[in-house]
This record gives structure tokens, C-alpha cells and sequence, in this order.
């Protein structure tokens, strides 16, 4: 009970051509924190995140989910617990409707029925979509996607709600929308995020990884105030937004 929601130890790992995207990353987050990922492009942030849930494998290190080691005899389990919203939720719906969208992955966990429908009820409850749960989603603006795509992650019950670029394409009120809900939620959350007001407004603390290390961890109201280090990382505040 005391595992925390994610561990990470020593990860290190190089692609097939031989670039080397992490060197022995280390990162602790207990459960029901709200972290921000923040680095420039190309910083290993993506190799990361698809470590978490077992999609990329083979490197040096060990990585945790709620106690359960992400390795090959844990996949199953482990992907249940590690959810994780693309930046596009277009990568993420595809049946039907809304309703069968979300019903898709705990049915294949073999969920059924009543306790099946109240899953798909209760994550499309949390993300403010239960009127549209019979809408095709092709139909749904940009940002209703993309809540009903972490509805479609919230319905398996995650340890970790993973979220990419969760701000990017999203009009000022669809941005506040989405704020919203995630502020709402009872679930730990990793943030992957260029846009630091945001990282501001729903992470206490935020990691800064930049060329596959670590190079920064604590409070993000303090990291956003450090200018030497968001420009030596090439991360940037919007023109006269002021940390308080």
C-alpha cells in the first residue's frame, strides 16, 4: 500500500541507430501527485512516457507502477494501471459512438454488463460527457475529443493518468474546461507539457528533463521562476505572464 504510483531507477536507453535518449533517469511520484514533464524537443520526454506502460523496452533500469514491475509478464496489468491521453485524440477513437469508445477497453478486460456500464457512466460523468455518450465522435469539437479521450483512460480505473500536450489546439474555454476536470480528479497525474501556465496551474511540482537527465525537480512556481534555467533549457513563459 505504501508503493508510490510511479518509480523509475536508473533508466537508461538507446534506439536501434544507436542515439542514446535517456541516461539513468531516476523519478519518484507518489500517489495522488500532479507532476509536470517539461523539457525542449527532442529531450527524451516521449521515450519516457512509453517506457511507463511497456511500449518501448530493452534498456537498462527498472520501472514501477504501483509496486508492479513493468516487464513483460506484467504488460496486461500494468497498462491498465499506466493510462496515457495522446496529444491527438483522434489516435484514440475509433468505434462508433462516444459510448462504445470508452466501454472498449475494460471490456476487453473482460468486464461485462452492469459493472461494465457503470464504468463507461461514471468516466464519461467525471469528464463532464455523459450527454453525448450515443454521438458518433467525429461529430464533437476538438476539445470534447479529447475528453472523451481521457474518459476512454479514466474508465479502466489508472493508477496514473498520463497526459500529453493536454492544452495544445484547445480554444481558452476548452482549456479552462479541461483544467477543470483534471483538477477534479482523484488520480496521480504526469503532465507532458510545453506550456508552463498550465503546467502552473494543475502540477505543484514539475521535472525538468532535457538531453535524456534529469536536470531539475521540485516546485513549479520555483522552477518557473528561475530564468537562468528555463532559458538554459530552452523553455519559455509566454510574453508578460508573471509567476506569482
Amino acid at each position: 500500500m505504501n508503493a508510490p504510483s510511479l518509480r523509475v531507477e536508473r533508466l537508461a536507453f538507446a534506439y536501434p541507430d544507436g542515439h542514446q535518449a535517456l541516461y539513468g533517469v531516476d523519478l519518484r511520484i507518489d500517489r495522488g501527485e500532479r507532476v509536470a514533464l517539461l523539457g525542449p524537443n527532442g529531450a527524451g520526454k516521449t521515450t519516457l512516457v512509453l517506457h511507463l506502460n511497456g511500449i518501448l523496452g530493452g534498456g537498462e533500469g527498472r520501472i514501477e507502477v504501483a509496486g508492479t514491475p513493468v516487464t513483460r509478464p506484467h504488460l496486461a496489468e500494468v497498462r491498465r494501471r499506466v493510462g496515457i491521453v495522446f496529444q491527438d485524440p483522434d489516435d484514440q477513437l475509433f468505434m462508433p459512438t462516444v459510448r462504445q469508445d470508452v466501454a472498449f477497453g475494460p471490456a476487453n478486460l473482460g468486464l461485462r454488463g452492469a459493472p461494465l456500464e457503470a464504468a463507461v457512466a461514471r468516466a464519461l460523468e467525471q469528464v463532464g460527457m455523459a450527454a453525448y455518450a450515443d454521438r458518433p465522435p467525429h461529430h464533437l469539437s476538438f476539445g470534447q475529443r479529447r475528453r472523451v479521450a481521457v474518459a476512454t483512460v479514466l474508465a479502466m480505473d489508472p493508477e496514473i493518468l498520463v497526459l500529453d500536450e493536454p492544452s495544445s489546439n484547445l480554444d481558452p474555454a476548452g482549456r479552462r474546461e479541461l483544467a477543470e476536470i483534471l483538477q477534479a480528479l482523484d488520480v496521480t497525474v504526469l503532465m507532458v507539457t510545453h506550456d508552463l501556465p498550465y503546467a502552473l496551474q494543475l502540477c505543484e511540482r514539475s521535472v525538468v528533463l532535457d538531453a535524456g537527465v534529469i536536470v531539475a525537480d521540485g516546485s513549479t512556481a520555483d522552477l518557473l521562476r528561475d530564468a537562468e534555467l528555463l532559458a538554459r533549457h530552452r523553455l519559455e513563459l509566454p510574453f508578460g505572464f508573471a509567476v506569482p
